[in-house]
């Protein structure tokens, strides 16, 4: 079955919760008038069942069902872990 959840990559700016990571998604848009490229940032929490993730690793969460009230992505996997 394929799944058609939305996969994101970002990096981990928090770790302080109990199986709970902050994971700040980055991307590129363009400015409408000045046709400038503009970071856009935006937080989520992601559940970390085993509390594995450290603050820098990249990682990849999916969405899935509202896990609290802020949590609705889980993490899938660790693509870079922090030196």
């Amino acid at each position: 079955m394929k799944s058609n959840r939305k996969q994101v990559i970002g990096k981990v700016v928090s770790n302080k919760m109990d199986k709970t990571i902050v994971v700040e998604i980055e991307n590129l848009v363009m400015h409408p008038l000045y046709k400038k490229s503009v970071r856009r940032r935006k937080k989520i929490k992601s559940h970390d069942s085993k509390n594995e993730c450290s603050i820098g690793d990249i990682v990849k969460v999916e969405e899935t069902r509202p896990l609290s009230k802020e949590k609705r992505y889980r993490l899938i996997e660790i693509l870079e872990k922090v030196k």
